[in-house]
């Protein structure tokens, strides 16, 4: 059998800058029914920096985890990017240059993405494969820097976007236990959400939905449907029913977007998210980890216990990533 797989730290940065909603760049553009969506979210504010970018919120969560898990970047074995939605440069190496930043020199680097919010899910699978496939090797390092692409942070109908860094250390043993991971495609949304740039100056990039009523409709019968489905896979294989579970941990996008998963399978999404989505809005791929690690060091999880983490992308794509709090449990491997 594989080696076992857990987090052994999760860090998260978040910039200084506080941006309240009323303040959102390209509000005032907006029509009253959009206003008023966007004011229905359940967000206050978010945090943002115009003199950072991606590749900077995910540097400092990167030396943020090395330190609190007390080891020098050489002695990672892998360093796994998970990509930004617009990088700063084309044909260059987001992933590389994070390894000359960090100094992680015999680390084996690259990128992985192309699912939105869900892209952490892939980077995981990715993590937990090379440690099975390599005995040698002990610690995968996954980063990611959330930054919106547009000016405009306000995705209508969806949520408005902050900035902010999160980490996560993949080991062999760790605090947190990765039992199981489940994940799910459809193809046909490819480009639901998409923002046109080439021959657009930077400030007239905008994020535009190509169908309203597929996303609102379509796309949410699917997402119901496609989330009872592997919610009950991930139970039943792991011998569990939904008592079994202590927390959930959905993604951030809006406080209409929790209710629809608490009515869809009949759970609590912990307030830690309504919180969270509340003083920081989206942040794509790190919006778990920030809930995780928000729920821990709130003292929510004690050893023993069980989490599911909750992401779901217009992509689409949907994940769900059964973890337990301690060294002492089994894991499910695909």
């Amino acid at each position: 059998m594989a080696s076992a797989t857990a987090l052994d730290t999760v860090a998260v940065y978040q910039p200084d800058g506080v941006l309240p909603l009323a303040e959102l760049p390209g509000l005032d553009e907006l029509g009253e029914a959009a206003r008023e969506t966007c004011a229905q979210l359940g967000i206050d504010e978010v945090r943002a920096d115009d003199t950072l970018g991606a590749f900077d919120l995910a540097g400092r969560a990167a030396q943020r985890a090395l330190a609190e898990a007390g080891l020098a970047a050489d002695d990672l074995g892998a360093l796994i990017l998970i990509d930004s939605r617009a990088p700063e440069t084309l044909m260059s190496s987001s992933a590389t240059r994070l390894q000359d930043l960090l100094g992680a020199r015999k680390a084996l680097t690259f990128s992985v993405g192309g699912l939105g919010c869900v892209s952490l899910t892939p980077a995981l699978l990715a993590a937990r494969g090379l440690l099975a496939a390599d005995p040698e090797l002990e610690h995968v390092l996954v980063a990611h820097g959330s930054k919106p692409p547009t000016p405009q942070r306000y995705r209508h109908p969806v949520t408005v976007s902050g900035d902010g860094g999160a980490a996560a250390l993949v080991s062999r043993s760790g605090p947190i236990r990765i039992l199981d991971i489940v994940q799910e495609t459809n193809g046909a949304y490819w480009d639901l959400f998409h923002v046109d740039y080439r021959d657009r100056p930077t400030d007239r990039w905008r994020e535009e939905c190509g169908d309203l009523t597929a996303y609102s409709f379509k796309l949410a019968v699917e997402t119901r449907n496609r989330l009872r489905a592997m919610y009950r896979r991930l139970l039943e294989r792991n011998g569990l029913t939904a008592a079994d579970i202590d927390c959930h941990l959905s993604h951030n996008l809006s406080a209409g977007g929790f209710r629809f998963t608490e009515e869809t399978l009949d759970i609590k999404i912990s307030t830690t998210c309504f919180d969270n989505l509340r003083q920081y809005g989206h942040l794509g791929p790190n919006d778990v980890l920030l809930n995780l690690h928000t729920e821990l060091e709130r003292g929510g999880l004690q050893d023993g216990q069980r989490a599911v983490l909750l992401s779901a992308s217009p992509a689409a794509a949907w994940s769900l990533l059964l973890v337990e709090i301690g060294e002492g449990a089994a894991t499910h491997y695909l």
